[in-house]
This record gives structure tokens, sequence and C-alpha cells, in this order.
């Protein structure tokens, strides 16, 4: 399993956390999902690459779009 770390700046409170645990977990391909007030960083686990863009796509439909 591999993981990878995403910067969203737009994490403001603990419902966005929620919000974005529920919503990437949803996404299959998705092993696991842990996002960061504090930081401001989410990280996805996952076993294959494939599944990242979803991840970047679902992120932006949601409002928490990762920085470049």
């Amino acid at each position: 399993m591999s993981s990878k770390i995403y910067n969203v700046p737009n994490i403001s409170c603990g419902h966005c956390v929620a919000t974005i645990e529920r919503e990437l977990g949803e996404v299959a391909g998705v092993a696991g999902v842990r996002a960061s007030l504090d930081t401001k960083q989410v990280t996805v686990d996952h076993d294959d690459q494939a599944v990242l863009s979803r991840v970047e796509e679902t992120l932006k439909e949601i409002g928490y779009p990762a920085a470049a």
C-alpha cells in the first residue's frame, strides 16, 4: 500500500475534516483517509496510483481542492 499527502488550504474546521474523510472514503480504491486541521493536509492510502486522479477530482467537487 502507498500513501499520498495533499496540502488542502481550505480545511478550517472539524466539519471540513469529517467531510473530506467521508467523501474520499467512498472513492473506490481508497484504503484509508486522514485529514488534519492542524497541518491542513490529507493523507490518502491506496493500492493503485490510478485512483489518485479521482481523489483529486473529488476534492475539487466538494470544495477542498489540493494546492498545486
